[in-house]
């Protein structure tokens, strides 16, 4: 055969199999279902997606296979021609400008399961209006779903041209996406258990067998020790339950409509397998082994009860944490921190020793209730235990305070510029690396000179909250000695005028092997953690993209925000850019004081604060992954 039949063979094929990877144009939802794949960002269950190229030289669109080829810049070196280096390529065509544009680069979301599509720029990408508006409208001329198509706005520089009217394409918020969601990830992962349904009613009265996959009609106070949890409630990616879900390392997912799922009621009671993953879940019977859970070895913990005078946090206490707990420990090396970086940290930071706690328990009306629940044979009695935690919060809040302490307290805070305190648990069990405890104890409030309440009220609240059926059961599953755990209390200045409180993760928990911080924020004093019913937070990633890497340089990509702010952004960029900065150095710095090589993320809660909107960092601790 000649070598121009090869050549006349080799371009049919290479057109043929080129042809098959993209398109000019999508007739049909057939013919988008053939190019979809995976977003880059994790940011959305449910949610496929095809990336787009309008080459603005040959005026040319491109819609391309987007599970073989993950990347704009990958098609256009590949299929394109395309010369230049990455950060060449980014430069030029995520600019604010047209000039030295190539190509325009976006992606066609659809939601599964609605009819619902969304055309989306990069957060990275500045593109200007009238290329959106260009760029939109030749998607719309040359896509099956015609003007049903929204342009979402994922970016504060979009979202305040919205703001001003000056689009003339249909655009969409957060709300638009969110409103269609019904499945998300929670925590990934497979396991296989027997599948059970509770009312969260019943988990007072009832304990689920540890072999169980189990599903609920909302979100558990207490986190059941079993082998995966379905629940019915969308959750906010830090909140206690994702927290204590990713610690204990079991898959968890939200579905709203499981309890109408007919599937998944015929496997009620068999033993199934679960598989947890972003953009869908898998549940189906199964015959697999369910492997046990080997028993954990008692982890004494340390408690110094040496320190009996109230601890100012300003000055860095020698292994405090043996004394004070991590979260007070790790309170005062903000505190220094703060003196280097522009943030705040709560005024009068107190910390009261484990002493004071360890004292109160060895009165005869509580010692020998914790002695009876430690000795208890039939641990498996959730009735009987949860009457005798019960018990033992009665007789330590019953109990008179050492009034030595709260002498010191009224001493020590007597010329405050504040009334209000707040008194925070700082047990040896919690905050650690390998132990989050979030939302297992409790915070209260104390008002000087307030009948009502008092310093001792608030401390020995505190106090009981040692004894909490949810932080009982995560001590016990993790194999902590019961008998060794101790509370200090973390004291310092309330804030009953905060205007946003949020959480930040040193990591872009969306994106894989991605740059970037994540943060959540709520309006006002309303809970991230732990929202309320419908409640949905501001939620953002933070990112360097292009080559500079200056305190402006940088990009906000939203998830979602939130609809207690009519879904307009609780943060302004200036705020943005501080958190950004505030937070990678309080990563950094705080890994040289826990003497630890800098690769894991710390997560970090602050609030914005007055008048001034001061950004207060309130608490920092290692996030478990």
């Amino acid at each position: 055969m000649s070598k121009q039949v090869y050549s006349i063979i080799f371009f049919i094929v290479f057109t043929t199999l080129n042809a098959q990877n993209y398109t000019p144009t999508l007739q049909n939802y057939k013919s988008y279902k053939a190019f979809k794949g995976k977003p880059l960002s994790d940011k959305f269950s449910n949610i496929e997606s095809v990336k787009v190229i309008y080459n603005l030289k040959s005026q040319k669109m491109y819609y391309f296979n987007s599970s073989l080829i993950r990347l704009h810049y990958d098609f256009v070196t590949d299929y394109l021609g395309y010369t230049k280096g990455l950060d060449v390529f980014n430069d030029d065509n995520y600019s604010d400008t047209e000039k030295g544009r190539d190509f325009l680069l976006g992606n066609l979301n659809h939601i599964k399961g609605t009819e619902k599509w969304v055309f989306e720029l990069a957060a990275s990408d500045h593109m200007p209006i009238v290329l959106i508006e260009r760029f939109y409208n030749l998607v719309v001329q040359s896509a099956f779903m015609g003007k049903d198509l929204k342009f979402y706005l994922n970016n504060p520089e979009k979202l305040q041209w919205n703001q001003e009217n000056k689009f003339k394409i249909p655009c969409v918020k957060s709300n638009y996406i969110f409103d269609e969601i019904t499945y998300q990830e929670v925590v990934s992962g497979s396991n296989v258990g027997i599948l059970k349904q509770y009312k969260i009613k019943e988990l007072e009265s009832i304990t689920p067998h540890p072999d169980e996959i189990i599903i609920l009609d909302g979100t558990p106070d207490i986190l059941p020790n079993v082998r995966g949890i379905i629940v019915n409630e969308l959750q906010t990616p830090l909140s206690h339950l994702v927290l204590l879900g990713k610690n204990r390392k079991i898959p968890i997912m939200a579905y709203t409509t499981v309890l109408k799922d007919a599937n998944i009621k015929k496997l009620l009671s068999k033993k199934v397998e679960l598989k947890i993953a972003v953009d869908t879940f898998y549940i189906k019977e199964s015959t697999k082994k369910i492997t046990q859970k080997t028993i954990k070895k008692k982890k004494k913990l340390i408690v110094d009860n040496s320190v009996t005078y109230l601890v100012d946090l300003d000055k860095i206490p020698k292994k405090g944490v043996n004394y004070i707990g991590s979260k007070a420990q790790n309170l005062s090396y903000l505190i220094a921190i703060s003196k280097e970086i522009p943030f705040k940290t709560p005024e009068n930071a107190h910390a009261i020793p484990f002493y004071f706690y360890t004292s109160h328990i060895q009165k005869k009306s509580i010692s020998p209730l914790i002695q009876e629940l430690l000795a208890y044979p039939h641990r498996d009695s959730v009735l009987w235990i949860h009457k005798q935690l019960k018990k033992i919060r009665d007789a330590i809040k019953k109990e008179p305070i050492d009034p030595d302490l709260i002498a010191k307290l009224n001493q020590t805070f007597k010329n405050a510029a504040f009334k209000n305190f707040r008194f925070r648990s700082s047990t040896n069990a919690e905050d650690m690396d390998d132990f989050n405890g979030a939302g297992l104890y409790d915070s209260k409030t104390g008002i000087i000179g307030d009948s009502v309440k008092t310093f001792e009220k608030a401390i020995k609240q505190v106090w009981a909250s040692t004894w909490n059926e949810a932080s009982y059961t995560e001590r016990e599953l993790f194999g902590i000695d019961q008998q060794s755990i101790a509370m200090g209390v973390l004291v310092h200045r309330s804030f009953p005028d905060e205007l946003a409180n949020g959480v930040i993760i040193t990591k872009n928990i969306f994106r894989e092997n991605f740059s970037g911080i994540t943060v959540n924020v709520q309006k006002g004093e309303n809970s991230v953690v732990k929202p309320e019913k419908g409640e949905i937070c501001e939620q953002f990633v933070i990112y360097h993209f292009n080559t500079g890497t200056g305190a402006d340089d940088f990009d906000v990509d939203y998830t979602s925000n939130s609809n207690l702010n009519k879904n307009e952004p609780l943060l302004t960029r200036k705020e943005i850019s501080t958190l950004f900065v505030v937070s990678n150095k309080i990563e950094s710095k705080m890994y040289r004081y826990w003497r630890k090589n800098l690769f894991h993320p710390v997560d970090i809660e602050f609030k914005i604060v007055g008048e001034n909107r001061d950004l207060y960092i309130k608490q920092v601790r290692p996030f478990n992954e």
